[in-house]
């Protein structure tokens, strides 16, 4: 009876492992995206990182301003130190170290907040896109569109340049109407 029952399971595994075989012969629609292209050239990807330019570049001018006169000031307790009073030497170097310290603070907020909403920039971008490359792979009857981690692809199933066009299709009509 067990000598019946192994056999009936080794039937049932050998015809389970043949099944794939017939569904693996239908026709499957592969396609690749090459996200870090997408990334790069989407006008939405173009548009964010303006809007993070024109976002930080009041504090990044604040920055260079504060670098000048910092280097102002070292320049002027330079040339004037010797002939300073020991008091007045001490104050301005004081000054000076405390300028050195407000600016370093500075640029470090500035770097951590750019950081910050670059990532959230970033993230944003990037659920758009898969929504896009998800909308089109439907669109197309794609059974199967992979992206990062491929060994090897044809070109032929590249479709990034169309997930783009219609990326920049989007970009437009979203463009036209907010401008009505």
């Amino acid at each position: 009876m067990a000598r019946l029952s192994t056999f009936g399971f080794m039937v049932v595994s050998t015809l389970a492992l043949l099944a794939p075989v017939g569904i693996a012969q239908a026709q499957v629609k592969i396609g690749f995206v090459n996200v870090p292209r997408l990334l790069e050239e989407a006008p939405q990807a173009k548009v964010a990182m303006q809007a993070l330019q024109d976002e930080f570049a009041p504090r990044q001018r604040e920055i260079l301003a504060q670098q000048k006169e910092l280097k102002t000031k070292e320049e002027k307790l330079q040339r004037d130190g010797a002939v300073m009073a020991e008091n007045e030497r001490r104050n301005a170097e004081k000054e000076l170290r405390d300028l050195q310290r407000e600016l370093q603070r500075k640029q470090n907020e500035f770097v951590e907040d750019l950081n910050l909403r670059r990532n959230e920039e970033l993230n944003k971008l990037q659920r758009s896109l898969l929504s896009e490359v998800q909308a089109y792979a439907k669109a197309q009857n794609y059974d199967l569109v992979v992206g990062e981690g491929v060994l090897y692809r044809a070109e032929a199933i590249d479709i990034t340049a169309q997930v783009l066009a219609a990326l920049q299709s989007r970009a437009n009509s979203g463009s036209k109407s907010g401008k009505q």
